[in-house]
């Protein structure tokens, strides 16, 4: 009874985890749809494409710098008092009439309001840097390296979402062969199990463990719930990466295709695309721009002025008075403190040449230890699928032989359980093999 009781419950769980998955509608997903809708997805990448707009935005910003300021100003004013200026009597001078009569001007003392007391006053004024055009135009150049760095750190997260979105679909694929292997082991320890119950029920007696052959099926059972799991983990992580709502979904099973690796010599040509040195190369060109700027920053601030002043109510300014000139500003201090910012940009500069060394010199290793891992991995499929083409004629030969009543069903069920692991490792190698190609892909920035 007992072991009657075993062999239905864990069946029993597996049947309704297949066939509730089989009822639920779930839609199928190619490893191209899901890298897509990752790609669409991803808020990382939302944010650097708008840091990348941002940045542009600046770099407008820095351009509008370099034409005239301008400013438009104007101004009310009631004044309550009015100044008066007063003329005393004979300030101008004296008539000589005769010796006697001589009439001072002004005769009295003269009292005159100056202005009114509405005043009105309204103008334009132009400035146009000079000096610091050169200034100006390092600071567009930063902000353009500040637009590329941001595209390249895209480049580098795109790349490491495409890579992650294969690790995921093709190690579901692996789990879904090793599922079919798991299963095939199971068929074939429930069928040793039942040819030792036939003859302990027809009287025989065997030297076959019957509670070992219950591990097995126990042991096959539990491998398969584990491997259902981990499909199952491997969804919830794809929806997660890809933005899916459903995680009940099926990914596209696809007969490997594998791509061809150039030369490691070439390979190691390429490596100029890779995100992470272009990044740091363009982090010393940002250090060298920052260098360029604090030296022109000694320079004086001299510029154009020109400008319109329209007045009302003052009498002794005039009514229109057009201006132009020039405007110096030169701030000593700065002579003393732009030395140090040179200073402190030249640290900037030599760290930024050690990451470009440190980085040139991992990404070799990172390289190196990829390609390895490629030429490895095809190798193994050369002997996994010599393995593969034996099991084959192997059940040929079994099959021929049940033909004629030579073997029983058990043996025919363990070859096809065989073959199930050779195919199982045939696809992890093949898949392993592609993954290492990525990544190689990856490194070289493609």
């Amino acid at each position: 009874m007992r072991m009657k009781t075993f062999n239905k419950t864990i069946p029993v769980v597996l049947l309704a985890l297949f066939a509730g998955a089989a009822m639920a509608q779930s839609t199928t997903y190619s490893l191209g749809q899901l890298t897509d809708i990752a790609l669409k997805n991803n808020h990382v990448l939302a944010i650097k494409q708008l840091q990348i707009e941002e940045r542009q935005a600046k770099i407008k910003e820095d351009e509008i710098k370099r034409l005239p300021v301008v400013n438009v100003n104007g101004s009310y004013q009631y004044n309550f008092n009015l100044a008066e200026i007063t003329i005393p009597t004979g300030t101008i001078g004296v008539i000589p009439l005769s010796a006697t009569n001589q009439v001072p001007l002004p005769n009295v003392d003269k009292t005159f309001t100056v202005g009114k007391n509405n005043m009105y006053n309204a103008g334009v004024t132009a400035y146009q840097p000079l000096s610091q055009q050169a200034k100006i135009k390092t600071g567009v150049e930063a902000s353009k390296l500040e637009v590329n760095l941001t595209e390249k750190e895209k480049q580098k997260i795109t790349l490491q979402i495409k890579h992650g979105i294969e690790q995921l679909y093709f190690g579901i694929l692996i789990n879904q062969k090793q599922l079919a292997e798991a299963q095939a082991k199971l068929e074939l320890a429930k069928a040793k199990l039942e040819d030792v119950t036939n003859a302990l029920e027809a009287g025989k007696t065997i030297g076959v463990n019957r509670a070992g052959l219950l591990a097995s099926i126990a042991d096959e059972e539990q491998n398969m719930l584990k491997l259902s799991y981990q499909i199952q983990n491997y969804k919830s992580d794809l929806a997660k990466f890809t933005g899916i709502n459903d995680d009940n979904f099926e990914v596209e099973s696809q007969v490997p295709v594998l791509p061809e690796l150039p030369a490691y010599a070439t390979l190691a040509g390429e490596v100029s695309s890779n995100p992470d040195l272009q990044m740091a190369q363009l982090t010393k060109n940002k250090a060298e721009l920052g260098i360029k700027a604090a030296k022109l920053s000694d320079r004086p601030d001299v510029g154009l002025v020109a400008g319109y002043v329209f007045q009302s109510g003052n009498p002794i300014s005039p009514m229109n008075n057009p201006f132009v000139g020039l405007n110096l500003k030169w701030n000593l201090q700065d002579l003393y403190t732009n030395k140090q910012v040179a200073k402190q940009r030249s640290f900037q500069l030599k760290q930024a040449q050690e990451n470009i060394l440190n980085t040139q010199q991992q990404l070799t290793y990172d390289l190196e230890k990829a390609y390895r891992r490629t030429v490895q991995s095809k190798s193994l499929i050369g002997v996994a699928e010599k393995a593969l083409n034996y099991r084959r004629e192997e059940l040929k030969l079994q099959e021929d032989k049940q033909a004629v009543g030579m073997n029983l069903k058990t043996d025919l069920l363990t070859t096809k359980a065989l073959i199930a692991k050779a195919e199982a490792d045939v696809y992890a190698a093949q898949l392993a093999y592609i993954l290492s190609v990525s990544e190689v892909k990856q490194l070289i920035g493609q």
